[in-house]
């Protein structure tokens, strides 16, 4: 028997205009996920997807984008009778956002579609552009009179990708210029991770089994491991990685979030602001980083030329739109500590990379060893693991030891594992298709709250200083489809542990 939980509210008929309409992230994530949600009914028939960008596009021209988005990015095939029905929903607008007036035409646009949508004035306002261009557009949206006020129908909404900032001082003013226009509970901040169902499952895992929560502790964990990595290289990203690195994309906004899930308290409820609020608490309780704690816990690279899978690839350096002589790290890895009674001395490592001998995220929780007593006198048995895998097989698994059939007495490690699609027989919905489903719903649970973007930077400070101190020093490298630099085994085998193979 299943049991059904937490925040079930339905997703509210609206307009969803998508700023950067005809843009990648639209065309790879956000059409194939508004089509998913249409498929399953979970948007509602009558709202409308309004694309607005500098290209000239035709609202027949859009449609034929987003199918081309859909048949390329979707998890599920195109059901035409469904399609046709989507596609009557979707429009484009063009729009200059660097004119002084330059949403004037897409608001008498929007009222013409929504009248005859019957839609009541519901907006999203998604921001899938760069982020120099959130503050210029999210004042636009203002001198247009576009937002209305945050406790009243009808609701308007606004949703940001990240990176928020390059530092604290930049993340504050973009959400002080935000915070000008909405109220903060007016905006969704989204970190596209925390829409993936292993991620979700975190809680339910952790909450709602009896025997998982009393022994993520101290006392029973040994240490625990998180990693994201890539097996690709900078690709065409590499105009906008070569500004942020591992550290500004990854570790800020998704490690960082991974690990309060993993450390937090127990939620009271399941209010949104309660569980953000705990998981706050988790990045206000990081030791703090001083210069000398980031030269020994902190570790960073860049990816050389090399040969993998007999194919010979360039270093990050001779990458197509990297600068010359660039110093962007492109794998991160870090020895971190929660001073708090749960995790007091309970280690933390965090790792994540490009040109990675393969694409997977996993969280590993590794249990302290057994007593030496029993069976493990003469050899040091294997210790018991807690997996979460978040990539590309969802599911997780836990390690235990078992004695081998025979007239000896051998123990030997036996995982008891679970795979979401071989149980459920379902692919998982992406995690695009969750937060936009959730916005719509107004449920915040996913989104990163102000409080918690600004500490997760706060506590980065300090290793973002101590770097551009050590600009001339030589930076480590690593080879394609290697785990890191030698300087990362030595992070973790400093401390009589190594990293889990994935």
């Amino acid at each position: 028997m299943s049991t059904t939980t937490g925040h079930t509210g339905a997703a509210e008929p609206a307009t969803i205009v998508i700023f950067g309409g005809a843009g990648d992230l639209s065309h790879r994530k956000l059409l194939p996920a508004l089509y998913n949600l249409f498929l399953d009914g979970a948007l509602p028939a009558n709202s409308a997807v309004v694309g607005v960008g500098r290209k000239e596009l035709s609202d027949d021209q859009f449609r034929e984008f987003a199918r081309s988005g859909v048949e390329r990015f979707s998890r599920r095939p195109i059901d035409q009778e469904v399609w046709t029905r989507f596609a009557g929903s979707l429009f484009f607008s063009n729009v200059a956002i660097d004119q002084q007036n330059g949403l004037a035409t897409l608001g008498s646009r929007l009222d013409v579609i929504e009248h005859e949508r019957g839609l009541t004035g519901n907006r999203l306002y998604y921001l899938a552009i760069p982020p120099p261009l959130f503050v210029p557009t999210v004042q636009q949206l203002a001198r247009a009179r576009f937002i209305g006020p945050p406790d009243r129908l009808p609701f308007s909404r606004l949703i940001i990708e990240k990176p928020i900032g390059r530092d604290l001082a930049s993340a504050m003013a973009i959400n002080d210029a935000l915070g000008a226009v909405f109220d903060e509970s007016q905006i969704f901040r989204i970190d596209h991770y925390l829409g993936k169902e292993t991620v979700q499952n975190i809680l339910v895992l952790r909450f709602a089994n009896s025997f998982f929560e009393p022994m993520f502790n101290q006392r029973y964990i040994d240490h625990v491991q998180i990693t994201v990595a890539e097996e690709e290289g900078v690709g065409t990203r590499a105009g906008y990685y070569d500004q942020s690195g591992a550290l500004r994309d990854m570790i800020q906004n998704h490690l960082l979030q991974l690990l309060t899930l993993v450390a937090m308290e127990p939620p009271h409820s399941l209010d949104a602001d309660v569980i953000r609020d705990e998981k706050l608490e988790v990045l206000r309780s990081l030791r703090p980083l001083t210069s000398a704690s980031v030269d020994a816990c902190v570790v960073r690279a860049q990816y050389a030329a090399g040969t993998h899978d007999g194919k010979e690839l360039p270093g990050y350096g001779d990458e197509t739109g990297v600068a010359a002589g660039s110093r962007t790290e492109t794998f991160v890895a870090l020895n971190v500590f929660i001073d708090n009674w749960r995790w007091a001395g309970v280690p933390f490592f965090l790792r994540t990379g490009k040109r990675l001998p393969a694409r997977s995220s996993e969280i590993t929780i590794q249990l302290k060893d057994v007593p030496p007593i029993l069976f493990n006198t003469g050899k040091t048995l294997e210790p018991n693991v807690l997996t979460i895998r978040l990539q590309p097989d969802e599911g997780f698994s836990l390690g235990i030891s078992s004695k081998v059939p025979g007239p000896q007495v051998v123990v030997h490690p036996v995982p008891m594992d679970f795979d979401y699609g071989d149980f459920f027989k379902m692919t998982s919905p992406e995690a695009y298709e969750r937060l936009l489903f959730d916005v719509m719903a107004g449920d915040a649970t996913l989104f990163m709250r102000r409080d918690s973007v600004e500490a997760s930077w706060r506590w980065l400070t300090p290793v973002l200083e101590r770097w551009a101190e050590l600009a001339n020093t030589p930076l480590p490298t690593y080879g394609p489809g290697e785990w890191g630099p030698a300087e990362a085994t030595a992070l973790i085998e400093g401390t009589g542990r190594r990293w889990r193979t994935l």
